[in-house]
């Protein structure tokens, strides 16, 4: 029985060990970036800020906030990324409570046909070609409407949907409530765990997304850029004088921790989200996750 119980101990202090260190390898680079972007340029050239700011110096906080351009990109990107899901959330729930049902003509196939796309697509190019025919090129639903759906999430929501017993809806449709009614007064109120969750997930796929609007949106687009491809071309154009005035910044020049200011304030508010989510993130991950 001792034994079993310093055995016990001993899994534990591993594993409050691990827990730390995994702890610290995300934390130390958050604050070894935050510390950056508080120190003087001298303090950066000379390589001396490691996870405590030297030369305290808030000028670059000071531009960032200043910025006009980078303001509007925070704010186009933080409309974009609620826009982003809601619809992706909508397209979710639609597309997972149909297949809930044994009596849906064709359901295995749809299923067959939804779970292939996790394995192939079509590829950049015919993928481009597509959004052009589309006429969705150059256009800010671009970056709505080719994301809005996740079959990953949607597989989530179904195993959900799963285990809500059938005996309520079928309760409901003896009182004649209609599909659209137990949807939404049964199914989406008890699934509230899995909505945060999937919620979580879009918002942080969408906040940190570039690629499609890298790759859609010419350069005469730029007031529709995301937040995160503003940041690229910051980062790709720090050592081009010009190119970093065309961002909108005055200064000749951008610092090392002018930069780390620009990623901090690109971080900070999806991690926000995290606690007032978090409650609900485990619990709708194991339940969706587990159920089939």
């Amino acid at each position: 029985m001792k034994s079993g119980l310093k055995k016990l101990k001993l899994a534990d202090w591993v594993f409050v060990f691990v827990c730390v260190l995994i702890s610290a390898i995300c934390l130390l680079p958050m604050l070894n970036l935050l510390a950056r972007s508080l120190s003087s340029t001298e303090a950066l050239i000379k390589r001396e800020v490691y996870l405590w700011p030297k030369g305290w110096n808030l000028d670059s906080y000071k531009m960032v906030l200043t910025d006009m351009k980078y303001i509007w990109s925070f704010v186009w990107t933080t409309i974009l990324t609620i826009v982003c899901t809601f619809v992706s959330l909508a397209m979710t729930t639609l597309c997972a409570y149909p297949l809930i049902f044994e009596n849906l003509k064709g359901r295995k196939v749809i299923n067959v046909l939804i779970t292939i796309t996790m394995f192939f697509n079509a590829g950049a190019i015919p993928n481009y070609l597509l959004l052009q025919k589309l006429h969705l090129l150059d256009n800010p639903l671009v970056l709505i409407i080719p994301s809005c759906l996740s079959v990953y999430n949607m597989i989530i929501m179904r195993s959900f949907f799963y285990g809500i017993p059938d005996s309520i809806r079928e309760a409901a449709q003896i009182d004649g409530a209609s599909h659209f009614s137990i949807l939404c007064r049964i199914y989406i109120p008890l699934s509230k765990p899995v909505f945060a969750t999937l919620a979580l997930f879009y918002a942080v796929g969408r906040w940190n997304g570039y690629s499609d609007a890298l790759m859609y949106l010419s350069i005469k687009k730029q007031e529709f850029y995301p937040l995160q491809l503003f940041l690229y071309n910051i980062l790709n154009s720090v050592n081009s004088v010009d190119v970093a005035t065309q961002e909108g910044f005055s200064s000749p020049g951008l610092s090392e921790s002018l930069k780390a200011a620009i990623v901090m304030f690109s971080t900070i508010p999806i991690l926000c989200i995290y606690p007032w989510l978090q409650k609900y993130f485990i619990h709708g991950v194991t339940l969706g996750g587990v159920k089939e």
